[in-house]
């Protein structure tokens, strides 16, 4: 059984940085591409970032370049977030997904296959 399992998220000041992880189980993840997404209340998920199966690919949305870095670690099957510069605008529940579609990097909500539960990211003005 597949599973998914985010950590790391919390309340922090605006221009503070957080570090979330996601560790996955039950299967091998190591070319399948990873994704963070968010949704913050009463808003649909938003993409946040994806990184390649390898590590050498990574994508962005916009409002997140330059302060955010996704990385990960075949070995222990976990991708990662860090967060830095933090603002009240990235206050959301993040949530970690893979993409078992090794021929694409998507930002599709639908596009991905497994979903973690997610993690709570509280950030006070």
């Amino acid at each position: 059984q597949v599973q998914l399992v985010e950590s790391g998220g919390g309340l922090v000041q605006a221009g503070g940085s957080l570090r979330l992880s996601c560790a996955a189980s039950g299967g091998t993840f190591s070319n399948d591409v990873k994704g963070w997404f968010r949704q913050a209340a009463g808003k649909g998920l938003e993409f946040v970032a994806a990184i390649s199966g390898s590590g050498s690919a990574t994508y962005y949305t916009d409002s997140v370049k330059g302060r955010f870095t996704i990385s990960r670690d075949n070995a222990r099957n976990t991708v990662y977030l860090q967060m830095n510069s933090l603002k009240a605008e990235d206050t959301a529940v993040y949530y970690c997904a893979v993409d078992r579609n090794w021929g694409r990097i998507s930002r599709t909500v639908s596009d991905y296959d497994y979903w973690g539960q997610g993690t709570q990211v509280t950030v006070s003005s």
